[in-house]
């Protein structure tokens, strides 16, 4: 079985991006990305509508990293320490060496390969560092550009389950895509 440890708590940098630990103070940023419709579009949870909510996501992603469990970051561009994204890993499944990778970015940033720079970058820690054989991805079949980072950085189409899902009165797709460790590449 996998043994996780991310203390201390480790920080990762690309070429254009710091990956940090969320704090209290990123609750602006976080209540910005979760509580935006736009950003939430296909993510199906409840839009965060007070501070509250986003202090409180900001703890159970912290509390799973203090569990030895899950791990997300703040993302900031290099040089300010203003989060513009979260991103990491979460569902993690230690006895499969398997995990799932999760992502989000304000509109302000997207489409300028933040996404994609910065998954590279994840991916590349929770294989080499940390030692998983496979990743998977999960995504509302609507996301194409969700769909478009992940074909980019060479996860591969598994699984498309129709109308799998219901939220707010609707059933939706679900595509499952997956990266096996010796297939990846930086």
């Amino acid at each position: 079985m996998l043994q996780l440890n991310f203390s201390p708590f480790p920080i990762l940098e690309s070429e254009r991006l710091r990956f940090r630990r969320l704090t209290n103070e990123d609750a602006p940023e976080i209540f910005a990305l979760r509580g935006n419709p736009e950003t939430m579009k296909f993510i199906p949870r409840p839009l965060a509508t007070t501070i509250e909510d986003a202090l409180n996501h900001i703890k159970i992603i912290n509390d799973k990293i203090d569990e030895n469990q899950d791990i997300n970051w703040a993302v900031t561009e290099k040089g300010s320490d203003k989060c513009i994204g979260l991103m990491g890993f979460y569902r993690t499944q230690p006895e499969n060496f398997r995990t799932e990778l999760g992502y989000m970015i304000t509109p302000e940033h997207s489409g300028k390969g933040y996404v994609t720079e910065a998954v590279k970058t994840l991916l590349d820690f929770a294989f080499n560092t940390l030692n998983f054989h496979s990743i998977v991805a999960v995504i509302d079949s609507r996301h194409i550009a969700s769909e478009r980072v992940l074909q980019k950085v060479g996860f591969v189409k598994e699984a498309h389950f129709k109308e799998d899902f219901y939220y707010n009165n609707e059933f939706t797709d679900t595509v499952m895509y997956g990266l096996l460790k010796r297939n990846f590449t930086k």
